[in-house]
């Protein structure tokens, strides 16, 4: 999956100032109805369910709200970063300012996980938030995510399990006790995903 074919510039805001987690979420997920057409208390309650099982706060300022939906044939993401850090009750406790949601389509929930664990991996690396983070508009950020070089999603379920491992070791240690909320992030998405 390439990141250009579920993201345009149009997807991507940037500087967003919020109240918190709660006002962050509403925004984006307003933003979201409002450019695909979607019933907005659809996508909120479906980011906000997912949110009630644990945060998609994955670590070193990034978070990765998702839901699975049933009234979407195609993925749906937007990338947002925020003009001021909020808590996001991540698994590092730093304040999140780079919050890349994804909604995707119950009826290909096979290829969710993998590209989960595809998002993570990218956000992960050092230089991409960075470079996020100093990006001046949409499009450089969008440049940003399409120059990373990822490897192929598989909808193969323990080859995504693998990828999520691979996220989860990141590019550095996770400060202790961060490891066991990692897992409990992917484990509770994982759980969630499969059991249906």
């Amino acid at each position: 999956m390439m990141i250009s074919s579920i993201l345009s510039e149009e997807d991507i805001w940037l500087d967003l100032v919020t109240k918190g987690k709660q006002s962050a979420l509403s925004k984006i997920a307003i933003r979201i109805a409002r450019r695909t057409g979607l019933d907005e208390q659809m996508v909120l309650r479906g980011l906000f369910g997912r949110e009630r099982f644990g945060s998609t706060g994955i670590g070193r300022g990034v978070a990765i709200p998702h839901a699975l939906l049933g009234m979407i044939s195609s993925p749906v993401a937007s990338l947002t970063r925020l003009a001021q850090p909020i808590d996001f009750d991540g698994p590092d406790d730093n304040p999140v300012d780079l919050i890349y949601t994804i909604l995707w389509p119950r009826s290909a929930s096979s290829a969710f996980l993998p590209a989960l664990s595809q998002i993570c991996r990218l956000l992960r690396a050092s230089q991409v938030r960075e470079r996020l983070r100093l990006a001046q508009s949409a499009d450089e950020a969008l440049a940003v995510l399409e120059t990373q070089l990822l490897p192929r999603i598989s909808t193969n379920l323990h080859t995504s399990l693998e990828g999520m491992e691979l996220c989860r070791l990141g590019d550095a240690a996770l400060p202790r006790g961060a490891r066991a909320a990692v897992d409990g992030l992917f484990q509770s998405t994982h759980d969630r995903y499969t059991s249906r």
